[in-house]
Parts: structure tokens; C-alpha cells; sequence
């Protein structure tokens, strides 16, 4: 069983930058990913990295502006964010696959542990 819990979320204003982290427990030998859901809309992949961590895959709406890294010594996974926009404001998710999958992925099936969240909020 994996534990996943997230934290970092806070108010922002747009072209700032913030750090997320996910502590994980449990067994975590496998890819990891941080998805977000804004009220009223479907989740949304961010980004995800493979268990090695030389590998990333990045949603369009974020590539070039966020970073997600891991330490795999503590189980802690990372999302960097910079030059916030109003529309990143939603509710961020920490996820990862069963242990078997160390591959990254995109799609939100593919993932098996969720954490509960950690907003962000962004004004103007």
C-alpha cells in the first residue's frame, strides 16, 4: 500500500513561483506524476517521471515552465512551478503507479495511488 501526501500549495500572484512536494510511504519503485483539476473540470496531466528519474514527460499547457523531480532516498516527489498564470489555479495531485511500472505515463488510468491534494491559487 502507498501513502501519498502532498504539500506546498498556497496563493500566488501571476509570474511567481512555488515548490510541491509529495511525501510518499510505502512501496514507491515506480513512475510518479502530478495531475491538477480545477473546480468544474477534468483532471489534467502535469507531469510525470519515470522511477530512475532521467526521464520526464510534461503536460502542453506546462512544458517549459514547471519541473517535476524526485528523491527516491525519501520518498519525496517535487513540482516546480514558475511564471505562475491565473490559469494554473486548481487543486494539484500527487500520484503514482503500482510498483511494478517504473515507467512514466501520462493518462490518468494508469496511475493507482492518488494523494488528497494541495491547492494553488493564482491572481493577477
Amino acid at each position: 500500500q502507498v501513502s501519498l501526501v502532498e504539500s506546498g500549495g498556497s496563493l500566488a500572484q501571476a509570474g511567481d513561483s512555488l515548490t510541491l512536494s509529495c511525501a510518499a510511504s510505502g512501496r514507491t519503485f515506480s513512475g510518479m506524476g502530478w495531475f491538477r483539476q480545477a473546480s468544474g473540470e477534468e483532471r489534467e496531466f502535469i507531469a510525470a517521471i519515470n522511477w530512475a528519474g532521467n526521464r520526464q514527460y510534461y503536460g502542453d499547457s506546462v512544458r517549459g515552465r514547471f519541473t517535476i523531480s524526485r528523491d527516491n532516498d525519501k520518498n519525496m516527489l517535487y513540482l516546480r512551478m514558475d511564471s505562475l498564470v491565473p490559469e494554473d489555479t486548481a487543486l494539484y495531485l500527487c500520484a503514482a503507479r503500482s510498483s511494478a511500472s517504473v515507467a512514466a505515463t501520462t493518462t490518468v488510468i494508469s496511475y493507482r495511488y492518488w494523494g488528497q491534494g494541495t491547492q494553488v491559487t493564482v491572481s493577477l
